[in-house]
């Protein structure tokens, strides 16, 4: 399995980021050693919350855990495939999750969803 990161979900915008980066750079000039972590970050609350939905939150907490069949998610999670689908297509396009197929003996393949964090932060300012 690869090694988790920190991550975290905030909404700070450019401003934010640039912030962020200049601390990095701090650290490094500093030799200080930094943690792995994913930070991710949306202009706003209002679209931050558009891409958790709280079906999307659900999903996320219940994959942070293991590595876990599509198919089974949408049963735990009393979704239709389809949509638990989208959503893990949008939560990977945005780092929060990782997918990958594997060989499904006697039945094909199948696409299995695994976490980045066993933790995510989610700080959002109004």
């Amino acid at each position: 399995m690869r090694k988790r990161v920190k991550v975290r979900i905030i909404n700070d915008g450019a401003n934010g980021f640039f912030d962020r980066a200049r601390e990095r750079a701090r650290q490094l000039d500093k030799n200080e050693e930094l943690a792995p972590e994913l930070t991710i970050s949306f202009e706003s609350a209002t679209d931050m919350m558009r891409v958790l939905s709280p079906q999307r939150l659900r999903l996320l907490h219940v994959a942070r855990t293991r590595r876990v069949p599509v198919s089974e998610l949408a049963n735990g999670l009393k979704r239709d495939t389809r949509a638990v689908t989208r959503d893990i297509d949008l939560l990977e396009q945005f780092g929060l999750i990782r997918s990958h197929y594997e060989v499904n003996p006697g039945h094909g393949k199948r696409r299995i969803v695994e976490p980045r964090a066993v933790k995510y932060q989610l700080v959002a300012t109004v």
